[in-house]
């Protein structure tokens, strides 16, 4: 039983790489940069999503895909900032995947976007398995969640390209020890990079800003195949 257990899940993992090759070679023909965005519930995503977009999107043709196991209401909470939004409800999965990636993006068959953004499912767990096509996984934490978050996810702070640490206007009066995150963040990621930022207060959104357009400029100079 055990062996048909781990069968089933490697052939899964192989349709989803083959599948997130697809998407990145469809991403890259189309010169858009895909941004994946991991964390726990309640780090601050969609709050930060809300206002990336709302800036990004004076410049640049940006979207944005939700995973959520049930409700609507990141989603519409997005759709503010007036760019095309789109929900995926993924149920009892834990996490997005390649596939749903694909379907979901049969409504905007059409349409060119500089930046795309995936906000996957709330779980540091499922989602850092699962390769969506993207050019930046992202992993957020919040400095209410504690400075040992990579040490007991190390593989979301492993896959990812860069951290973000959110709420950054609540550390003093948390106690939060910007030395001993760092330290737990390289232990996970030796080299990684950090920023940390407030969306709320705006402190460190500039710098967040200005990563994501200098990798859309780099994505739209890139040569396709």
């Amino acid at each position: 039983m055990k062996t048909s257990v781990v069968e089933i899940a490697s052939n899964l993992m192989v349709k989803n790489d083959a599948l997130a090759a697809k998407l990145r070679d469809r991403f890259a023909e189309r010169g858009t940069l895909v941004v994946n965005i991991l964390s726990s519930p309640g780090s601050g995503k969609t709050t930060l999503l809300e206002e990336t977009l709302s800036r990004l999107s004076r410049k640049y043709s940006v979207g944005a895909l939700v995973g959520d196991q049930a409700t609507a209401n990141d989603a519409e909470r997005l759709s503010r900032s007036g760019v095309p939004v789109h929900q995926i409800t993924t149920a009892a999965e834990c996490r997005l995947d390649a596939d749903m990636i694909t379907k979901a993006l049969e409504q905007w068959e059409q349409q060119r976007f500089d930046a795309l953004f995936i906000e996957n499912v709330g779980n540091l767990i499922c989602p850092a398995e699962y390769d969506l096509g993207e050019d930046l996984r992202v992993v957020l934490f919040s400095v209410t969640e504690g400075e040992d978050k990579p040490l007991k996810y190390p593989l979301a702070f492993n896959t990812s390209h860069v951290v973000v640490v959110t709420k950054i206007d609540l550390a003093q009066a948390v106690g939060y020890v910007r030395s001993l995150a760092q330290q737990n963040v390289y232990a996970a990621n030796p080299g990684i990079s950090i920023l940390e930022l407030s969306a709320r207060t705006g402190a460190g959104m500039d710098e967040w800003i200005d990563l994501i357009d200098g990798r859309i400029r780099a994505k739209a100079l890139a040569p396709t195949h």
